[in-house]
């Protein structure tokens, strides 16, 4: 068995570093320019209209009165990053069509966010999704996540900025550092000046260009093979359709239940509880809007998802008939799309310049979305709580400040990837290994009412480790075991990946090794089961550590900031079931009526006089007849 996890390279320089096969023409200049132009005019026609009536609420939160399609298409942008672009193809041209599955988990995936997690966040008027944690826990807790966010974040967009840029430079020859800073310095200024409202919508555009460029590759290409009927056809005699593996060994890197289900928790950490995310969400004009918006992500990211397929059969197909030279098949992996585009495209100028355009838009839509979610739960979360006296003025001023600070760290973190060489494994792997843990805090704080703040601190601190462990424990192990393992690869789903989507990475052997056994063992567990195995041991131990010092009593708790999921699911049953659970304790004079509740915690706490944990449940029939759920604060001891 195989114990490689995962298969996106991030373009690492191969050992054949002078391999220059293409080069720009000047209408794919044009092409590429007129990108970089556009992206920027959107950001300061937004940051100039208005201009000295800017509230903060409108660069972070583009003032609450975004529509859902917009928002639909900023969500699918910033998780569809260029190492997306690149390393999807690559998987199905390697191994086959069983990446194909992960489509399945995205039902779930999204289902979930739009029922459980966008209510909770949007009726509690958030700004950033850190803010709920001082509300369910305290602010200790909400610190300790968000200096985890910004840690995982500021790793990873360096190393987004770097990697697309330097597989650009191997193949095209297209100037690396002038690749970086240009990239950087867009993202900047529009983010910087336009805010949230210029991030959305040069998403929009980045978007609509980066379905164009992969549509384009697809037409010519098939085209050029015999059509899509003969693709499917080579593609099927070479055994790259694949079928559905029904495996249930979590050790196994690619299976049905590992692609459906492992996945839900990868989705989740991305579009559940993911800053980048959630303040879109909480920018929707209402919360109607926001469930729409993450509804309409759902067959954006079945069409992304089958694009980036089908440029993977297309060029196993092409390679076939043309096959790669020897410089070509030597480099990295996530290179082999870069040189199929410019071997495909060379005779049609602007095609060329038109895919490049399209990699550069999910690098520019990933890194500003970072921008400005990082200035956000910064603003937010670490120095307004300190220094409430700012005034608006003062506050947009330290926002710009901000992102423009973020801007110059992600150029600087981009420098010291390109000197990491093999350390650069690591920094990858960061990314992946902290959603999980986060996923985790977050599900503790909303489905389990007696999870205090020690729990939810230790919990947090104990699915660092072991995301730590397993992750880094697997790199070494790999190393050491005198395996000489391709370029780092990246997992980025394809619809969410900018932030990618949450990023998985794990080092990939060439050969296929003795099962493991021992810690070996666990090391080789499928990257896509890592979300579920980090955020599922943050909330054991969390709970653990909180029946031990006894759970929230002694302490408020605000109905606003659970979700009542054993009542939800009962109240699926038949009446005399629901009697027979005893789900329901009815007490007159603990009922209140949750629009009773304000929006923030210093009003918004309920304690009843005995001491004892106050659950809030809801009120039998309330939901059922369409008003608002009632909630009965049931009393008990822990």
């Amino acid at each position: 068995m195989s114990v490689g996890v995962n298969t996106f390279a991030p373009l690492l320089p191969t050992s054949d570093t002078n391999v220059v096969t293409s080069t720009f023409s000047l209408v794919d200049y044009v092409v590429f320019v007129l990108l970089l132009v556009l992206s920027l005019a959107i950001g300061l026609y937004h940051a100039f209209r208005g201009w000295g009536q800017h509230t903060v609420g409108q660069l972070l939160m583009a003032d609450r009165k975004m529509s859902c399609l917009p928002v639909a298409l900023s969500l699918l942008a910033t998780f569809q990053s260029a190492v997306a672009i690149l390393g999807v193809p690559s998987e199905i041209y390697r191994f086959g069509t069983q990446y194909w599955f992960l489509g399945c988990c995205y039902f779930l995936g999204l289902l979930i966010p739009a029922h459980v997690f966008i209510p909770v966040f949007y009726r509690l008027h958030l700004t950033s999704a850190y803010e709920y944690l001082e509300l369910r826990f305290n602010k200790a807790v909400r610190v300790c996540g968000t200096v985890t966010f910004i840690f995982q974040m500021v790793i990873y967009m360096g190393v987004v900025l770097y990697a697309p840029s330097l597989a650009l430079n191997a193949v095209t020859g297209f100037d690396l550092w002038l690749s970086v800073l240009t990239l950087g310095i867009v993202c900047t200024v529009y983010a910087l000046q336009g805010g949230l409202k210029a991030v959305i919508w040069t998403d929009v555009f980045q978007t609509l260009v980066m379905f164009l460029g992969q549509l384009v590759v697809i037409i010519v290409g098939s085209a050029k093979v015999g059509g899509l009927g003969h693709v499917w056809e080579v593609a099927s005699q070479h055994g790259r359709i694949s079928g559905i593996v029904l495996d249930p060994d979590p050790f196994v890197r690619h299976t049905f239940w590992t692609l459906a289900f492992g996945g839900v928790f990868m989705m989740l950490s991305l579009y559940g509880v993911n800053q980048a995310q959630v303040q879109r969400y909480l920018s929707s004009r209402t919360e109607k809007a926001a469930v729409l918006s993450c509804y309409a992500v759902f067959p954006c990211q079945q069409l992304v998802l089958c694009m980036s397929c089908l440029i993977g059969l297309v060029m196993f197909v092409y390679y076939q008939e043309y096959p790669m030279s020897t410089q070509q098949a030597q480099a990295a992996p996530d290179q082999f799309v870069l040189y199929f585009v410019m071997d495909l495209l060379k005779g049609l100028p602007g095609l060329p310049g038109l895919f490049i355009a399209c990699l550069f838009s999910g690098s520019l839509s990933t890194i500003s979305s970072a921008f400005n979610s990082l200035a956000t739960v910064t603003m937010e979360d670490l120095i307004r709580p300190w220094f409430p006296q700012f005034s608006e003025v003062q506050a947009i001023m330290l926002s710009r400040i901000l992102a423009f600070g973020y801007g110059l760290l992600c150029l600087g973190m981009a420098y010291i990837s390109s000197q990491m060489g093999p350390v650069l494994q690591a920094a990858l792997s960061i990314f992946g290994m902290v959603g999980g843990p986060l996923l985790g805090l977050f599900c503790l704080g909303m489905f389990f009412p007696c999870a205090n703040p020690l729990g939810a601190i230790v919990g947090l601190l104990a699915g660092l480790i072991m995301a730590f462990w397993i992750g880094i424990g697997s790199i070494v192990t790999k190393m050491a075991s005198g395996v000489a393992p391709s370029p780092p690869n990246i997992s980025s789903f394809s619809l969410p990946s900018n932030l990618t989507t949450v990023t998985m990475t794990t080092l990939m052997p060439s050969t296929t090794l003795s099962k493991p056994t021992g810690l070996q063992r666990l090391y080789s567990l499928s990257y896509l089961w890592y979300s579920a195995h980090n955020s599922t041991t943050v909330i054991v131990v969390g709970l653990i550590v909180s029946l031990l010092t006894g759970g929230m009593r002694g302490r408020a708790l605000n109905p606003r900031t659970i979700y009542p999921v054993l009542p939800k699911l009962l109240a699926l049953l038949p009446m005399s079931c629901q009697k027979r659970f005893h789900c329901i304790s009815y007490s007159q004079d603990l009922s209140v009526d949750t629009a009773a509740f304000p929006e923030k915690m210093s009003n918004g706490m309920l304690k009843n006089s005995r001491d004892k944990e106050a659950v809030a449940v809801p009120e039998e029939g309330s939901a059922r007849q369409g008003n608002s759920p009632t909630f009965i604060l049931q009393e008990t001891s822990l």
